[in-house]
C-alpha cells in the first residue's frame, strides 16, 4: 500500500490531474472532500472520453416515433463525461474501497472481482490513508516466496 497517496476534489480542473496522473505516471487517483472522505476516483479510463467522443445512440423511426435501441440515458452520461472539465464531472463517484484491517487476500479478491487497478484504503472516519494497486499485491506476494 502507498501511504498518503496524491489526491483530488470534485473542483480540481481535469487539465490538472490529466497532468499530475502523467507526470506521476500513475493510472488514477482517490476523488475526496474537504474533510479527506472519498467520494470517487478518477482513472484513465474515466479520461479516454475526453479524447475519443461519443457517439449517438442509435435509434429507428416507427410511426412518428423514436425508439432508441440502446438507452439514451448512458448516451447522456458519456457526453457529460467528454464535456467535463472538472475532475467531478468525469470522476466515477462509485469508489470501492478497503480498511487497513482486512487481509490482503480479501483486497485482492475485491479487486479481481470488481476488475478495478487501485483500491483506496480508508480508515474508520472514511478518510483516504493509502491506495493499494495491483502491482502492491504482487510485490506481496514475491516477498512471501523469499
Amino acid at each position: 500500500m502507498t501511504r498518503d497517496p496524491i489526491v483530488v476534489q470534485r473542483e480540481t480542473p481535469l487539465t490538472e490531474a490529466i497532468k499530475t496522473l502523467a507526470e506521476r505516471r500513475i493510472s488514477g487517483l482517490p476523488v475526496v472532500d474537504n474533510a479527506g472522505n472519498l467520494v470517487g476516483i478518477i482513472s484513465e479510463t474515466d479520461l479516454m472520453w475526453q479524447e475519443t467522443g461519443v457517439t449517438p445512440p442509435a435509434y429507428i423511426m416507427f410511426l412518428d416515433s423514436v425508439i432508441y435501441l440502446k438507452n439514451p440515458a448512458t448516451f447522456e452520461r458519456d457526453l457529460h463525461k467528454s464535456l467535463g472539465q472538472t475532475v467531478g464531472e468525469v470522476m466515477n463517484d462509485k469508489a470501492i474501497s478497503t480498511t487497513p484491517d482486512k487481509p490482503l487476500r480479501d483486497a485482492a479478491k475485491i479487486m479481481r472481482d470488481r476488475k478495478v487497478q487501485r483500491l483506496p484504503v480508508v480508515d474508520t472516519e472514511g478518510q483516504v490513508i493509502g491506495i493499494l494497486t495491483r502491482g502492491d499485491i504482487v510485490r506481496a506476494m514475491a516477498a512471501e516466496q523469499d
